[in-house]
Parts: C-alpha cells; structure tokens; sequence
C-alpha cells in the first residue's frame, strides 16, 4: 500500500472511532447565538464524521437544534427522555426515534449504554449533573469512553477552574483531572476526543461494577 493509501485508511478509522454520542445540553437556547452556533456546528461535525447521535430527548433549545441537524443531515438521532419531562421537554415534533423511561436515573443509564463517548454543551443544573455523573463513572472504572466539554465563550471556565482547586486542595488526582477533555470548537473537540487514553487509576476495575451495558 502506498504511503497516501496508509494516511487515507488510518484517517478513516480515527473518524470512525465512534459510532454514536451522547450530547448532554440544556433544554433552552442560552443568551448568546454563539451558545446556538456551536450546537449547530457540533451537529454538522456529527453528521460529517458519520457519528449518530444520543441525547434528553427534547425538541426546544440546544436539546433541538443539535437533534434536528443531526437527523437533517441523515444520522440516526435516539432520544432518551422520563415520560413526567415529556409535556415540559418536548414541544412540536419529535425528532428520531425517542424512547421513553420511566425517571432519570433510567435516562442517563440509557444514554451511556447507546454512547461510544460523551460531550457537554453549555447548559444548567440538569446538564451539568449529567456530566458530572459520568465523569465519576470514568473515575470510578465503570467506563473508559471519552467525555468532552465544549467550552463556548469561556462558559465552563469556572467549572474547569473548580476541577483544578480540586486537584490543588487534595481531592482530585492529577491524572483524573485529564479525563475531561475541553476545547472551544467543535472541530478541536472531537479531534481531541479521538486521541483520548485514561490516564487515571480506576477505583475498582469496569468487571467488578453491576454496568454490563457500559
């Protein structure tokens, strides 16, 4: 194989190193149209890199626009979302498929297990929980997926800068601060994303927890 051919094939697996990802974001647009920008571009980044999508199921704010574009553009889109939040979330048609659970704890499971990573896009209490949740889950060594964070407009910088307290006053290992992986553009993001390896010593090893469908 020529050496252009070996660069053609190794570029291609990087792109398909996830099949799908499950973007945690907030149910209203934000204040800023760069908030909306990035939603839109981390969708048109999917779609261009063959990568479906998983995500709280709602069809209003950054909830709607990366599921819209996503599904646009011809990636499947599942929607994970508690049938009490289904008259809140979801207002207008449904995008993709969209399964219903019965709370939030049964939400974020399904979430993870459909998702070869995760990404956060700013949003509120809701999205960074979520995001929080599944950064102890690496931590702890039930997953190993990749978890990202889209910083917008320095909107995480004081999440980012908490996390980096955390390491100074003890409470976070310097190695498990590297399992958040940020970056302002879409692009930059995914591209860190695919060259992420765990640093950090889990806590119990992925065999010992009850998470098969991690």
């Amino acid at each position: 194989m020529e050496a252009s051919q070996e660069m053609e094939a190794s570029g291609s697996l990087k792109e398909r190193r996830f099949r799908r990802i499950c973007v945690f974001c907030g149910s209203r647009p934000g204040n800023k149209p760069s908030f909306t920008d990035a939603a839109l571009e981390l969708g048109k980044q999917l779609v261009n890199r063959k990568i479906d999508l998983v995500y709280g199921g709602g069809s209003a704010g950054l909830m709607g626009l990366i599921s819209k574009t996503v599904y646009n553009g011809g990636r499947h889109v599942l929607g994970v979302i508690p049938r009490a939040l289904l008259p809140e979330e979801i207002s207008g048609e449904t995008t993709g498929e969209v399964k219903t659970v019965a709370d939030m704890h049964e939400r974020k499971s399904e979430m993870a297990k459909h998702a070869d990573a995760f990404i956060a896009l700013p949003g509120g209490y809701g999205t960074m929980e979520e995001l929080l949740e599944i950064i102890a889950w690496s931590q702890l060594g039930i997953h190993e997926k990749p978890v990202g964070l889209l910083n917008v407009d320095g909107y995480y910088n004081s999440l980012l800068a908490l996390f980096d307290k955390g390491v100074e006053e003890g409470f976070i290992q310097d190695a498990a601060r590297h399992i958040v992986v940020a970056a302002e553009s879409a692009e930059e993001l995914l591209n860190k994303m695919e060259d992420y390896a765990p640093l950090h010593d889990k806590v119990a090893p992925r065999q010992s927890w009850e998470a098969d469908q991690l």
